[in-house]
């Protein structure tokens, strides 16, 4: 079979792609009935861990230790919302995390 151009492009990618580990998460090839996979991605603030926290866009190793001594301090936290009372949590970041997030 002779593959030329742009043909030939795409199948060395993808099979680059498949040795390099499969495909990003974001361009998984659907299951075989034609859904996507469910990807569970809620953290949950009650019960993440530092590393866990970190895998939130925007919370870096020193904010996810900030949420966690707040837990530990105040108790589990009954809102979302109630993220913002941990220092180097804004509006900003609690936008682009909220739907992230779990109790």
């Amino acid at each position: 079979m002779k593959l030329h151009g742009r043909k030939l492009y795409q199948t060395l990618l993808l099979s680059l792609m498949l040795l390099a580990g499969g495909l990003p998460a974001a361009q998984a090839a659907p299951e075989a009935d034609g859904a996507a996979a469910a990807v569970d991605t809620t953290v949950s603030l009650n019960n993440a861990g530092v590393e866990e926290l970190q895998t939130l866009k925007g919370i870096g190793p020193k904010t996810a230790a900030s949420i966690v001594a707040w837990r530990d301090r105040e108790g589990p936290f009954e809102s979302v919302d109630q993220l913002m009372a941990v220092k180097g949590i804004g509006e900003m970041t609690l936008s682009r995390i909220r739907d992230r997030l779990s109790l």
